[in-house]
């Protein structure tokens, strides 16, 4: 599982150990059409925000200075897309660090 669910929070399972990856975060107003990508992984949950704002964290630098402005409190669902899992799992294990390799698209819209 790469996606989890908690209190106030998700959280991502990268494929890979010690890597970079590119993330895209689109924020919509309602929930946006599925689209037709060949995931390696895609998953859905809802979360509460009691600010507007998501905090991201990694498990190496800890919390970022960035912050996903949502603007508005309250219940939303992630929808989130990643591909390239296979491959950086592969070169984080045979070369050690992979740059670029898993890349991730996340949705965020209100829940209604």
């Amino acid at each position: 599982m790469f996606l989890a669910r908690h209190e106030r929070r998700f959280d991502l399972f990268s494929a890979g150990h010690t890597h970079t990856t590119a993330v895209t975060v689109r924020i919509r107003d309602a929930e946006p059409v599925p689209e037709l990508v060949e995931w390696d992984e895609i998953g859905e949950v809802d979360f509460e925000t009691t600010t507007g704002d998501v905090a991201v964290w990694t498990m190496t630098l800890g919390r970022s200075d960035h912050l996903i402005q949502l603007g508005v409190p309250g219940w939303w669902r992630v929808r989130v897309g990643c591909t390239g899992r296979a491959e950086v799992a592969r070169v984080t294990q045979t070369e050690g660090v992979a740059y670029g390799v898993e890349k991730y698209v996340i949705d965020l819209w209100p829940k209604a």
